[in-house]
C-alpha cells in the first residue's frame, strides 16, 4: 500500500505543488483547506501521478476542526505517515507597523502558529501510538518563511507568526526524534502564489536587481520538491534543520 501524507492549505499554491510532488513519489494524498476553490485542480493534479486525493474542510485554528481532521485521517485511509503543515495566511494589509490592528496580528498567529502547533500535536500523539501505520518514511514538515528570520516591518505580524513557527518545528522534531520521525522546516522566499500577486511587480523589480543570487521568480513546484525530497527520507541523518528555498535569498553579503 502507498503511504499517505497529510497536506493543510492543499487547494492551491505551495499546497497543490506538495500533493503532487508527493504523489509522484508514491504517496496517497489527504488534504484539507478552509475552502474548496481549486481542490478539484489538486485532485487531478494527484490523479495525474497515480495518487488518491481526498480532501476535508478545516479550519486550523478551530481545535474542534483540529480534531475531526486527525480522527478522519485515520478513519479514511488508516492514519498518516506524513504532515506537512502547510496552511497560511498573510498579514491583513501591508503598511506600518504602528497601524496593525489585532485583527491581523491574531489571524496570523491563530492561523499560522497555533493551527500549525494543533493539528501537529493532534497528528504526532496518533503517529507515535501503538498500531500507528507504517507504509513508508514518516516525517513531519513545517512550512515557515524566509521571514523567519528577515525582519519586513510592513508585515510584521506575519514575520512574528512565521518565526513562532520554525521554532515550533524545532521542538516537535527533539520531542519526536525517540519515535524516528524527523522534522523539517521548509523556508520559502519569494514565491509566484495567489499571496505574493498583489505585490508581483515590486518583487519582479527587486528580483531583476539582484535580489536573491537566482534571479528568478520562486514557483511552487520549487518548495513542493523540496518537501516531497525531505518526506520521503533523501537526507535521513536531519532533524528540526530549516532549508531555504530562496534562490540564496537567505545568503548575508557585503
Amino acid at each position: 500500500m502507498r503511504p499517505v501524507a497529510l497536506v493543510t492549505g492543499a487547494r492551491r499554491g505551495i499546497g497543490r505543488a506538495t500533493c503532487a510532488a508527493l504523489a509522484a513519489k508514491g504517496y496517497d494524498l489527504l488534504g484539507c483547506d478552509i475552502a474548496e476553490e481549486g481542490a478539484d485542480e489538486t485532485a487531478a493534479a494527484v490523479a495525474d501521478l497515480g495518487g488518491r486525493f481526498g480532501f476535508r474542510l478545516c479550519d486550523v485554528s478551530d481545535l474542534e476542526a483540529v480534531a475531526a481532521l486527525a480522527d478522519w485521517a485515520w478513519s479514511e485511509w488508516g492514519g498518516v505517515e506524513a504532515l506537512v503543515n502547510n496552511a497560511g495566511v498573510g498579514a491583513m494589509l501591508r503598511g506600518d507597523l504602528l497601524d496593525v490592528t489585532p485583527q491581523s496580528w491574531d489571524r496570523c498567529m491563530d492561523i499560522n502558529a497555533r493551527g500549525a502547533f494543533f493539528v501537529s500535536q493532534a497528528i504526532a500523539r496518533r503517529m507515535v501510538a501503538e498500531g500507528a501505520p507504517r507504509r513508508g518514511h514518516r516525517a513531519l514538515v513545517f512550512v515557515s518563511s524566509a521571514n523567519a528570520f528577515m525582519a519586513a516591518p510592513d508585515r510584521a505580524e506575519y514575520t512574528a507568526s512565521k518565526t513562532a513557527v520554525s521554532m515550533v518545528a524545532r521542538c516537535f522534531a527533539l520531542r519526536l526524534a525517540e519515535d524516528g520521525i524527523p522534522v523539517h522546516d521548509i523556508r520559502p522566499g519569494v514565491i509566484r502564489t495567489d499571496m505574493t500577486a498583489p505585490v508581483a511587480a515590486r518583487y519582479a523589480q527587486r528580483i531583476a536587481e539582484g535580489l536573491s543570487p537566482i534571479r528568478r521568480w520562486g514557483e511552487a513546484a520549487d518548495v513542493g520538491d523540496a518537501i516531497a525530497a525531505l518526506v520521503s527520507g533523501a537526507i535521513p541523518f536531519s532533524t528540526g534543520d530549516a532549508f531555504h528555498v530562496d534562490g540564496g535569498l537567505h545568503i548575508q553579503r557585503l
